[in-house]
This record gives structure tokens, C-alpha cells and sequence, in this order.
């Protein structure tokens, strides 16, 4: 009556700082969160993998965004942590008084941090070297990476973390769209913004119709993407970033404009897989070392920079995949084989897709095998403890560096929590509402009701049970 543990459990000091109330079984907080659906969950010693704890720790689920630091770590070790990727222009030609006599080509090698700015600072490279003129076509050569429409395509079609992929990014693959009410009308543009810069595109159009809903519509028309807006969603001014369907020419839209204020003029545009061999090496672009990119992709949770460096994880294996799903199985093999993971099915490397599916157990497995002081934790970003009215609690005695995953009706975290004793333990939540999830019309996809209750009580949930933890193991 009184589910006393199978074993016992070794005493020990309670710090001050801890709550002195008994500490409640996993199934009265889980009980008590009343989410609906299932919560599955595995705690472990960090260093020896004794797993002290754990409920449906072998039920699939949806991991959503935890599944990044199955990404990192595959990237770290197919790539390493110096990687970069390269940008490069190219001449196929002479340069002559300021003049190429040929191509200039932009070739890509799927940088997914690559921005307007960078791209302003090639041009303007280019500049410097005396090129004023190019008597043939702007190339841009997008092949390193295959060409995907979307990331997922259950997702609303206006939301900026859904992009395309090539092998030539910009922007995240992102457009600017900004209104504001003007004369009873409304002044709107569209642009690919980054820090400093904002050039105007044509690649994208958007129209204004008098309609309530759906807020937005998506048509690929003559190689551009033309959205409308609902005017009554609109209010009187407002921003969002809207996906780019075709990276690779929004690119060289915005590299054609950047050179023309620079001084230098070409043509016309053309698009191929791959620029010609012995070519001459004008400018080229770096990204941050693999260790940096990782990191900003673990704190800022970026989709495009998820499916670009597991693409080039599986490619650095010797495969090249078609399509997400090839390279997301070829990951799913990995982490059997590497991390210690039974079972593991993913269908994308960033966790936007539903369909992927993680044992609680094997998330744990793979922290393990990563280390409690290895470069993963490293790039977990510090996920405070928070009071009842969701502030960080200063100096609270429990340290977590975990990934977060949310979708609708979908919330994980997985990572390392260290208490006052200093053991590290090694954790993952997974807690998903499926048949909720999978009974919305793509109409309540992007902002379902319910959704956030749900996020705020399984995320509170969580805290809980790593709090338990602590108490109990560390």
C-alpha cells in the first residue's frame, strides 16, 4: 500500500536548501500533472549507467527536439569539432582590366549559418580585387547538399522553422515580411534582413486578401514563391519570417543586388549542381568551427542547422542520402551502434517531425556513453529551476544541462542534473498526448487549444521529478 522501493536506498544528509517534506513517488507527480497521454522516463548514474529509476523507460515516443544532441554527437564524431564549411566565388574565365571573360560562381557547401551580411562582405572581397564586370552568367552551384522542400510536411506552410534545404542556405532559409497600416491600406515589404543589411527580394511576393481565414496561403508560381495574408489577421503592423521554398536562387537574388552596390554587374542567373573543376578561387567565406555551430544550434534549438549537419554527418560516412529519411536512418544505425541505443527511429535530424520515435532508456544509454564532463554536456545549454510563478530560482542546489523538445502535445527534456553530493545523473522525460496530437486539422497546427497548458504542466512535471531525483540520488 505504501510502494516502498525495492531497495533500499542509502541514507543521506538532506541539504537545508531542499524541501523537507517527503518526497513524492513519481506516479503522484505524474498523477498530479494530470497531462494526459504518456510520460515515459529513465534516471541513471551519469558516470556507471546504473539506472536507478525509471516508468515506460522501453516505450517508443516522439522525442521532438532532444533529438539535436543525438545530432551533435553524431556530427562531432563523423566532422570534429574544427570543421568549417566554406563559401566560395569563382572564376571559370580570364580576368582582364577589371572584366571576366566567362562565369562567376557562387558555390555552396550548405552553410546553414551563412547570412546577408557574409555574403555582403564576399561581394564586397570581390570588389576589392578590381572585378567590375562579368561578361557571362552568375552560376550557382547548390549541389553539396540534395534539395528538400520542407523539413516536415505536416507543418502549416507560412512557419519560418519548417524551411527548405540546399546546398546553398541564406537567412535560415527565412524571408522578412513586415507590414504596417497606412491611409486606410497597408505598406508592406519583404526582405532578406540579417544584422545590418535589408535588401528588398523578388523571389518572394506577397499579396493582401480580404478574407478571415486561413491566414496564409502558399503557391509556387514561375519559380517563386507567392504567398497572401489575410487582412483581418493583420492589426496594424506586425513581423514574421516566412520559409524560402528555393534557397538557392534567393541567394543569388540577394548576392546579384549586393554586387551591384558594389559595383560589380553580370547578366543573368543560372543554377547547377556543381561548379567546373579548375576553376580559380576569388573569395571564400568560413563558418565557425563545428563546435560553435553545434552550440548555437543546441541554445537556439535551429531546425535548418539540425538537418545540415546531420546531412553532412551521413555523407561524411560514405553515403549520400536523397531525402532526410535516408540520412535520419542512417543516423538511427548509428546511435545503435555507437551510443548504446536498442531501438531509435528518427525521420529528420532536428526532431520537427512526429513520426521519429526514442526510448526514454536509450536517450539515457547515449548520455552516458557521451559523458557527464564530454563535449555533449557542454553544449547543453543551463536550464534553471523555476518557482511557482515560473522565475529561475537563484542558487537553487540542483544544476541541469539538458535539450528541451516541444511540439504540440509533445514535450521532452533529456540531459544531466548534478545535486549538493556532486554525482551527475543522467536523465530523459519524454511526455506526449499522440492521439491529441494527431486529431488536429492543419488549420490548428501552429497554435492549438490546449497546447500551451499542456507544455506549461509537463514542463513543471519535469522540474519535479528532477527535483526527486536530486533528493534521492544526489
Amino acid at each position: 500500500m505504501a510502494a516502498a522501493p525495492a531497495a533500499s536506498l542509502r541514507p543521506m544528509m538532506r541539504p537545508a536548501t531542499l524541501s523537507a517534506e517527503p518526497v513524492p513517488s513519481a506516479r503522484q507527480l505524474i498523477a498530479e500533472a494530470a497531462i494526459g497521454g504518456r510520460v515515459g522516463f529513465v534516471v541513471a548514474d551519469a558516470a556507471t549507467g546504473t539506472v536507478l529509476e525509471g516508468m515506460n523507460p522501453f516505450f517508443p515516443l516522439p522525442p521532438a527536439s532532444v533529438t539535436k544532441a543525438v545530432t551533435c554527437s553524431y556530427a562531432l564524431e563523423r566532422l570534429g569539432p574544427d570543421y568549417r564549411f566554406e563559401t566560395r566565388i569563382i572564376a571559370d574565365g580570364t580576368i582582364s582590366n577589371g572584366q571576366l571573360n566567362g562565369d562567376l560562381w557562387l558555390v555552396g557547401s550548405g552553410d546553414p549559418t551563412f547570412d546577408t551580411d557574409s555574403l555582403a562582405g564576399m561581394a564586397t572581397a570581390l570588389r576589392a580585387q578590381g572585378l567590375r564586370e562579368v561578361t557571362g552568367r552568375l552560376m550557382v552551384a547548390d549541389g553539396a547538399l540534395p534539395s528538400i522542400f520542407e523539413v516536415d510536411p505536416s507543418q502549416p506552410p507560412h512557419v519560418g522553422y519548417n524551411p527548405a534545404i540546399s546546398g546553398l542556405n541564406l537567412n535560415f532559409n527565412r524571408v522578412h515580411f513586415e507590414w504596417v497600416r497606412q491611409a486606410g491600406d497597408y505598406a508592406i515589404a519583404l526582405d532578406a534582413r540579417s544584422e545590418t543589411l535589408r535588401p528588398a527580394v523578388q523571389i518572394a511576393r506577397m499579396r493582401i486578401a480580404d478574407r478571415r481565414d486561413p491566414v496564409y496561403t502558399y503557391e509556387a508560381i514561375d519559380g517563386r514563391d507567392h504567398w497572401t495574408v489575410a487582412r483581418e489577421a493583420l492589426g496594424d503592423r506586425g513581423s514574421r519570417w516566412l520559409p524560402v521554398r528555393r534557397p538557392s536562387a534567393y541567394a543569388a537574388e540577394v548576392f546579384q543586388t549586393l554586387a551591384r552596390a558594389a559595383g560589380i554587374s553580370f547578366p543573368d542567373i543560372a543554377l547547377a549542381p556543381a561548379a567546373p573543376a579548375g576553376a580559380t578561387v576569388l573569395v571564400v567565406h568560413q563558418s565557425e568551427p563545428m563546435a560553435v555551430v553545434l552550440r548555437d544550434m543546441m541554445r537556439w534549438s535551429t531546425n535548418l542547422t539540425a538537418e545540415v549537419v546531420g546531412l553532412k554527418a551521413t555523407m561524411a560516412g560514405g553515403q549520400r542520402p536523397d531525402d532526410l529519411a535516408q540520412s535520419a536512418g542512417a543516423m538511427s544505425a548509428w546511435m545503435r551502434a555507437r551510443l548504446g541505443a536498442r531501438q531509435a527511429g528518427f525521420v529528420d535530424h532536428s526532431g520537427l517531425g512526429d513520426q521519429s520515435r526514442l526510448r526514454p532508456h536509450d536517450m539515457v544509454s547515449a548520455l552516458v556513453a557521451a559523458g557527464p564532463a564530454g563535449a555533449l554536456r557542454q553544449m547543453m545549454r543551463a536550464q534553471p529551476m523555476l518557482d511557482g510563478r515560473g522565475r529561475p530560482i537563484a542558487d537553487h542546489p540542483v544544476q541541469v544541462a539538458a535539450k528541451t523538445g516541444t511540439l504540440n502535445f509533445v514535450s521532452s527534456l533529456a540531459g544531466y542534473a548534478r545535486g549538493p553530493s556532486g554525482r551527475d545523473l543522467a536523465f530523459a522525460i519524454f511526455c506526449a498526448d499522440t492521439v491529441r496530437r494527431d486529431g488536429l486539422s492543419e488549420a490548428e497546427r501552429e497554435r492549438p487549444e490546449g497546447a500551451r497548458p499542456y507544455n506549461q504542466r509537463a514542463k513543471r512535471l519535469q522540474q519535479q521529478l528532477i527535483e526527486r531525483w536530486a533528493t534521492l540520488y544526489a
